[in-house]
């Protein structure tokens, strides 16, 4: 298994950014969306871990098709999705990511946010993680690199582009109460969900024509059918027939 730690310092306090990373989730999301693409909410609920105590489970759909080389699009169903489950019982989540048609393959990310500069080495309290393998990014020079498929960083753009949005629109969200961003979250999330329906609705294949079919018969009397040797059968209609159904860590430390 694969373990990756990323040490993320930002100039907010633990309770800020808690305020910021849910107006950045969902201002990016919504903006993101469109063209059939982009972030679907399929359930956002209160939940209750017996370690961590009360939190909320968000389950997303993230249409990504146009993200693909072209070599794959041949290969993956039109509307692919990657599918995010997110506990979230701040300042501890989880976080886990599954693709649509690829049901073994997964990743799971843990975050702690801390108030400090990143120099706890045992954030998550069990075994610490080897230097090697740990992560600092500096959401202030670090280069956000042109957009190419690199395994070791999937993870590391998308945790540095996020936690920079959630700065640069401080403006915005700072002051919000969490009740306050809580209601944001609702009406971006019905917003974006609008979107994303509305547009695969209008680009999704054309339906499929049904075939000529027709009957008509010259004797309408039963009776003279009978005669003729001819029994009626009820006939189906075809359009009635059924068919067969074809761990990484982040560790995010404000200051």
């Amino acid at each position: 298994m694969l373990m990756k730690e990323y040490r993320i310092c930002m100039p907010l306090t633990v309770d800020e950014y808690r305020i910021g990373q849910l107006y950045m989730i969902s201002k990016h999301s919504c903006e993101q969306s469109g063209g059939g693409e982009g972030v679907e909410v399929v359930r956002n609920e209160s939940s209750i871990h017996p370690q961590h105590g009360q939190g909320q489970l968000t389950e997303k759909r993230i249409y990504l098709n146009s993200k693909l080389p072209s070599w794959a699009k041949a290969f993956v169903p039109r509307f692919f999705y990657v599918t995010e489950k997110a506990w979230n019982f701040y300042p501890y989540t989880i976080t886990e990511y599954s693709v649509s048609f690829l049901p073994k393959f997964s990743i799971r990310i843990e975050t702690r946010f801390e108030n400090n500069n990143g120099d706890n080495d045992n954030v998550f309290g069990d075994t610490p993680t080897p230097a090697e393998s740990v992560s600092f990014l500096d959401i202030l020079s670090d280069p956000i690199p042109e957009k190419q498929y690199k395994e070791s960083e999937n993870i590391r753009d998308i945790l540095l582009v996020g936690h920079r949005q959630a700065v640069a629109w401080i403006d915005e969200w700072h002051g919000l109460s969490l009740e306050e961003v809580r209601e944001y979250e609702l009406a971006m999330q019905e917003k974006t969900n609008s979107k994303v329906k509305s547009s695969q609705n209008n680009t999704g294949p054309p339906a499929a024509s049904r075939p000529p079919f027709s009957r008509s018969i010259s004797v309408t009397d039963e009776r003279s059918l009978k005669k003729m040797g001819v029994t009626t059968v009820a006939m189906s209609d075809p359009s009635g027939s059924s068919v067969p159904p074809s761990t990484i860590r982040l560790n995010s430390t404000p200051e």
